[in-house]
């Protein structure tokens, strides 16, 4: 797999609006694990190798652990999740696969018995940036960095 374009260099202007969603998302004072969580899981969802190799790494600098990481493909048969972040991960499912899921009412029944209106709007403009970044990178074939390979014990 080759990278077909640089989106940077191709048009600056599409990268400068992405990258203020982006900016948005981060200082939005959502709490990190949540953006963790949808970050990950909505990469999980889209296939989309680079971001799940940056959110992976992002989740370990930020103390999450090994467990929390990496079951978040499996989340709806692990107990290591909280209902709150149970309830934002089946948003992000919901949201990510709006195509298939049309956002069912159950979904947003169970969040907003964990987050408020504000939160609820934040977290689904997250999950929609995340999903750009996605459709950009598996779309252009972004490739993720190889990390050195480690010997086995």
């Amino acid at each position: 797999m080759h990278p077909r374009l640089n989106i940077a260099k191709a048009s600056p202007e599409a990268y400068k609006a992405v990258v203020a969603l982006e900016n948005y998302v981060q200082t939005s004072g959502l709490e990190r694990r949540f953006i963790h969580l949808i970050k990950l899981r909505a990469s999980q969802i889209n296939g989309c190798a680079y971001c799940v190799d940056m959110h992976v790494k992002e989740s370990r600098h930020d103390g999450l652990s090994e467990q929390w990481i990496n079951l978040t493909c499996v989340w709806r048969e692990s107990p290591v999740y909280d209902a709150r972040e149970r309830a934002l991960l089946g948003w992000v499912d919901a949201v990510t696969k709006i195509a298939e899921t049309g956002a069912p009412d159950a979904d947003f029944e169970v969040l907003k018995q964990h987050f408020g209106e504000e939160e609820i709007a934040k977290i689904t403009v997250a999950i929609s940036t995340i999903n750009v970044w996605n459709r950009l990178a598996v779309g252009f074939r972004l490739q993720h960095p190889i990390d050195a390979a480690s010997k086995a014990a």
